[in-house]
C-alpha cells in the first residue's frame, strides 16, 4: 500500500532533505487534500511541533476531519495523543516519547497509552540516523537501534512506521533488505519511509507485507497518483 505524507512546517505543506534543507513548499492544501482523499490511509506530521518550535494544530484538526490520517509530530503525553485522535486521526504516531536519552525503551509509557486510547490507535515512529534511533526531531539520537525496540513495543502497537532518515527526500531509495529484516520481528503493520521513488519499489516493498509512506516522489510527480 502507498501511503501519502503531508508535512507541516511553517503552516505550509514541505519537503525536506534528511530532515533539515527544505526543498519543496505549498500553500495549495486544497489541491493536495483532494489528490490524497480516495486514499484509504495518509501521514500527517507535524514537523514544527517535532522539532519543539511551535504547531500547527489547526492545520492538522482541519486535515484530519478531511482525510483518514495517521498524526505525529510532538505527541508526548496520553492528553495530546486524546486531543489528536479527537480531532479525527484514526491513530497517533509516537516516537520521541518512546525512548529514553539513556537508550531505553519506555515501555511502561506505551502500556498506559495503549490501556488509554487502545493499541489499535497507536503506531511507534522508529527513525534511525547512521542505524540509531533519531528523536526531537531527528536533532538527536540515543544509543538504541530499531531491531532491539520493536520486539519491545510489540504488544503495545498497531503499526511501526520505519523512518530511514538518512534517506530521506533524497529519492535514491529505500533499502529493501532492511525492509525484509524488520519485516521478520514483528507481526504488526510495517511502514516504511525515506527515498521511496517509483512504483515499482512500492511493489517490491508490498511483496514483503510492508507499506510505503512516499512524500518526495509524490510531489515531483516522479511517482503518479
Amino acid at each position: 500500500m502507498l501511503i501519502p505524507s503531508i508535512d507541516l512546517l511553517g503552516g505550509r505543506i514541505v519537503q525536506l532533505a534528511q530532515g533539515e534543507k527544505l526543498r519543496l513548499a505549498f500553500d495549495d492544501f486544497e489541491y493536495w487534500i483532494e489528490k490524497f482523499a480516495r486514499f484509504p490511509l495518509v501521514q500527517l506530521i507535524d514537523l514544527d511541533a517535532a522539532m519543539r518550535q511551535g504547531d500547527n494544530s489547526e492545520l492538522v484538526t482541519q486535515i484530519a476531519k478531511r482525510l483518514p490520517c495517521q498524526a505525529g509530530g510532538g505527541i508526548h503525553s496520553i492528553e495530546r495523543a486524546r486531543q489528536v485522535l479527537n480531532a479525527g486521526a484514526k491513530r497517533v504516531i509516537i516516537g520521541s516519547a518512546f525512548f529514553s536519552e539513556s537508550g531505553e525503551v519506555n515501555t511502561e509509557f506505551a502500556a498506559e497509552l495503549a490501556a488509554s486510547v487502545g493499541s489499535e490507535h497507536v503506531v511507534a515512529g522508529i527513525d534511525t540516523k547512521n542505524g540509531r534511533i533519531a528523536v526531537k526531531g531527528w536533532k538527536a539520537e540515543v544509543a538504541l537501534t530499531a531491531d532491539e525496540a520493536i520486539p519491545q513495543l510489540e504488544s503495545h502497537v498497531a503499526a511501526f512506521l520505519y523512518t530511514h532518515v538518512d534517506g530521506e527526500g533524497l529519492m535514491q531509495g529505500f533499502p529493501v533488505d532492511v525492509a525484509a529484516r524488520l519485516r521478520k520481528l514483528t507481526g504488526r503493520q510495517l511502514i516504511v519511509a525515506g527515498g521511496i521513488r517509483s512504483q515499482l519499489e512500492v511493489d517490491a516493498l508490498d511483496a514483503l507485507g510492508v507499506d510505503a509512506v512516499v512524500g518526495m516522489a509524490v510531489y515531483t510527480e516522479s511517482l503518479t497518483v
